[in-house]
């Protein structure tokens, strides 16, 4: 009895060790989730502002350019994966992974060749274990991305869209990575990020105009490039990349620690649930064994009582 009541009170230590480990977690994460959304909220106004500024050039002119006109026949698309360096989030990592591989089967089911891009340790290794090829990763920047980080995962694609398919190129972009809607909410979404959709972009414009009573129907404003359309949107091709990837991984971050906090919370208040089961089974075992002496010690007595009374005789 005494043995299984060591091993309750081992169990105890460790459970309570490994509780504290994770409540700091998830105080490290609650800290660092609130940088992250005044990021995300920083940088958002800025691509959508770019976007439209995109949108203006593109409606504006008959250019064909990557970043607005959709290839007549596309033969092959890159899809940019966002996950995390580290684990310990929950369903983060294999949502946004089962939304890349939904995105890459659909392509696929229409005829592309698809060029796997990613971001994270966490995604390259699921890659890496079913030998699948990458073209191109990145990691140790996820929890903490920089606007120069962006800039690095966006040169390749910006190159891979300016280049002809038949030297390597691709016709479209996508991005897959984790919208952060809130603390308990975390999507994980396909965007097609190349070329520009400006049906799609109108429409979010269209019904705010209606929301605020403003006419619709407008006539657009003429625009005049200097010194021409196509190079204006060779300009702006890179800034909107590289501001819709910067985006995307803030997006993650806030998301993947928000992910992580809510994990961490749900395993400090299991290993406190545990402690308490083990702490009730280690009284029930510690009442036994005392249960268990003090039979020993009456049994004892009595037997040295019943010894006693025979010698007497």
């Amino acid at each position: 009895m005494g043995a299984q009541l060591r091993v309750y009170k081992r169990r105890i230590r460790s459970v309570t060790a490994t509780k504290k480990i994770t409540k700091a977690m998830e105080m490290i994460a609650a800290s660092r989730v609130v940088k992250a959304q005044r990021k995300v909220a920083a940088s958002t106004p800025y691509a959508t502002e770019l976007t439209r500024a995109v949108t203006a050039v593109g409606t504006g002119s008959n250019t064909k350019h990557p970043l607005t006109t959709q290839a007549e026949t596309v033969v092959r698309s890159a899809v940019l994966l966002l996950t995390s360096d580290r684990g310990l989030a929950g369903a983060f990592n294999s949502n946004a992974i089962k939304a890349a591989e939904q995105l890459t089967a659909r392509l696929e089911a229409e005829g592309k060749q698809v060029d796997t891009y990613i971001v994270g340790r966490r995604g390259l290794a699921h890659y890496n274990f079913r030998e699948r090829k990458v073209a191109a990763s990145w990691s140790g920047f996820t929890d903490e991305p920089t606007y120069a980080d962006a800039k690095t995962v966006a040169a390749p694609l910006i190159e891979a869209i300016e280049k002809d398919t038949a030297d390597g190129g691709v016709d479209e972009i996508h991005i897959v990575f984790t919208e952060f809607v809130s603390m308990m909410t975390q999507t994980a979404l396909d965007d097609r990020l190349l070329p520009l959709s400006l049906d799609e972009v109108a429409k979010p414009e269209t019904s705010a105009a209606a929301a605020a009573g403003k006419p619709q129907g407008e006539i657009l404003p003429l625009y005049d490039f200097e010194p021409s359309a196509e190079d204006v949107l060779d300009a702006l091709l890179p800034r909107y990349v590289e501001s819709r990837v910067y985006n995307a991984l803030l997006q993650s971050a806030a998301s993947k620690h928000a992910a992580t906090r809510r994990a961490m919370k749900s395993a400090t208040d299991n290993a406190g649930e545990l402690i308490e089961t083990l702490s009730r089974l280690a009284n029930a075992a510690r009442q036994a064994e005392i249960t268990q002496e003090i039979s020993e010690i009456v049994g004892g007595s009595a037997a040295l009582a019943d010894a006693t009374a025979g010698s007497d005789r």
